[in-house]
């Protein structure tokens, strides 16, 4: 008899460890453990999706003929971590192997090394292959070549799928991809149609109770939930952002309004990154969109280059660059992340919208993470350790895979360059461009220095003047040290102790918030 673990991020019915198995001849283990909740304190909302999720996906999995052996958090026997848990399912089934797909995060991927020591049973460590780009095959990609780049990577995921390709092998619409047809400013009275929201049944309802009482004291809101939490859910969930949302997303995905947590994105990456949608068919379904003239060809592109393209580049590049990518920091930056990306209280405007959503929803989307919330961590020379861990608590579809190099790599540069060409470092400028966020904030986004002046701009000045020997040969950067270096003397003064006056009064957060105390 097999034992077979299904963690909480491998919720599919095709998962590798249980194709070819005898449902007769084995026993699922499901764990909804304190160690993978408390690691980092998850937002609440983000717990009770996975809780929420796992205790469905068993339900599901006996409805096919499956044995389920279900930990509950709340099992008086419970150990509480993913090894005791297995070691005590031995016990109790003593089967003759186990049986499972690689964890997606290096720590789990670690730990089932030991499994085999742990219960001296045999151990199968099965590769996930519901991501398309298998981890051989990145490694193959990413050692034949000195420069990482994206461009390239998802140029050979798009001749591998065939998404988007002409018969001939040719780009649809003879180009790779339509970013300069996605940086639309958004119009004032812009509305989007709010992504699908479930009613909860007595598993969630259960699941809420709990969480409420487990961990309260972490970060963001657990009401109201209405995230889909069963495969059915998440498929009703992608054909809704297909009808509605996407023939929109691509014009304006750079876009940020006010009040509008969504806009034209989806919430999509928590089914994905669990394993309730596979990446083939949300990319299937948009390419359908698209033949059917129902999408344009700069939204359905942009969306299948997100998840072909760059979530399966940032999982190998996680894989290549581990564990040193844990500790990156190559920018130098040792500042404590302020309190308030705890609190919200801040008169930044963009940061008070995109941390009072964060809390809420558990969500945000990609600009509001890289441009707004990112952007001031980097040009802050806030410790990208501290920002990192704070992303992985906030976001219901942060998991180490996915978060750390995006924030390590494309947020921070503390990878030096590995991900990204250049850091995304900007002035206030271009936030008052993609969004509202500036017209009612306590400073004047066109002011440049003074007590007054949106920070983003004296801070812009003051990150390319303290590393301007890295990045003054970058030629993305030339333009930048080229204003700089026209500056008279006197202003990149006031730019520099503006910036050093808005740094001093930062509060920091306290210590090991966001980690587990051990």
């Amino acid at each position: 008899m097999l034992l077979i673990p299904v963690l909480g991020d491998q919720l599919s019915v095709s998962l590798a460890s249980l194709m070819d198995v005898d449902p007769a001849c084995a026993v699922i283990l499901m764990m909804e453990v304190r160690d993978e909740a408390t690691y980092v304190r998850h937002h609440k909302k983000k717990i009770a999706f996975i809780f929420s999720a796992m205790r469905h996906f068993a339900v599901a999995m006996r409805d096919l003929g499956w044995v389920v052996d279900y930990v509950n958090l709340d099992d008086p026997g419970n150990l509480q971590s993913i090894d005791a848990e297995v070691k005590r399912a031995v016990e109790r089934h003593h089967p003759s192997a186990i049986r499972v797909v690689a964890g997606a995060e290096y720590r789990v991927r670690q730990r089932q090394d030991q499994w085999a020591a742990l219960t001296g049973l045999p151990v199968e460590i099965l590769e996930d292959d519901r991501f398309i780009c298998s981890l051989s095959q990145f490694y193959t990609w990413a050692q034949a070549r000195k420069e990482h780049r994206l461009e390239y990577f998802y140029r050979d995921m798009r001749r591998k799928t065939g998404l988007l390709m002409t018969p001939e092998g040719k780009p649809e619409g003879a180009k790779w991809n339509f970013d300069q047809d996605n940086r639309e400013k958004p119009r004032a009275g812009l509305t989007y149609p709010p992504p699908e929201r479930f009613v909860r049944d007595a598993i969630t309802d259960e699941v809420i109770a709990l969480v409420a009482a487990e961990f309260d004291e972490h970060f963001g809101d657990l009401e109201p939930f209405g995230l889909p939490v069963t495969r059915e859910q998440s498929r009703s969930a992608l054909a809704q952002f297909i009808a509605t949302a996407l023939p929109d997303f691509g014009r304006y995905q750079d876009a940020m309004l006010a009040g509008q947590d969504y806009l034209f994105h989806s919430s999509l990456s928590l089914c994905l990154n669990v394993g309730l949608l596979d990446p083939r068919e949300v990319c299937q379904a948009a390419v359908d969109a698209y033949s059917r003239g129902e999408v344009p060809l700069n939204a359905a592109e942009g969306f299948v280059r997100q998840i072909i393209g760059w979530r399966e580049y940032v999982r190998g590049m996680y894989w290549w660059d581990m564990p040193k990518l844990v500790d990156r920091n190559v920018l130098d930056a040792d500042r404590a992340l302020p309190d308030f990306y705890w609190t919200g209280d801040t008169q930044l405007r963009c940061l008070a919208q995109s941390i009072d959503q964060t809390k809420r929803e558990a969500y945000a989307h990609h600009i509001q993470r890289l441009m707004v919330l990112g952007n001031f961590a980097l040009i802050a020379g806030i410790d990208p350790k501290q920002i990192s861990d704070w992303f992985l608590v906030v976001y219901f579809d942060a998991f180490e895979w996915v978060e750390l190099p995006n924030v390590m790599g494309m947020s921070q540069f503390a990878d030096g360059g590995m991900i990204a060409s250049k850091p995304y470092a900007s002035g206030g400028a271009y936030i008052n461009r993609m969004s509202d966020y500036c017209g009612d904030c306590f400073y004047d986004v066109k002011q440049k220095t003074g007590a007054t002046a949106c920070p983003f701009n004296a801070l812009y000045w003051d990150f390319l003047a303290r590393h301007e020997e890295r990045f003054k040969k970058n030629m993305r950067m030339a333009n930048s040290y080229a204003t700089w270096r026209k500056f008279p003397e006197t202003t990149q003064t006031e730019y520099r102790q503006s910036a050093a006056a808005f740094l001093e009064k930062l509060v920091p957060a306290e210590p090991e918030w966001a980690r587990k105390k051990t």
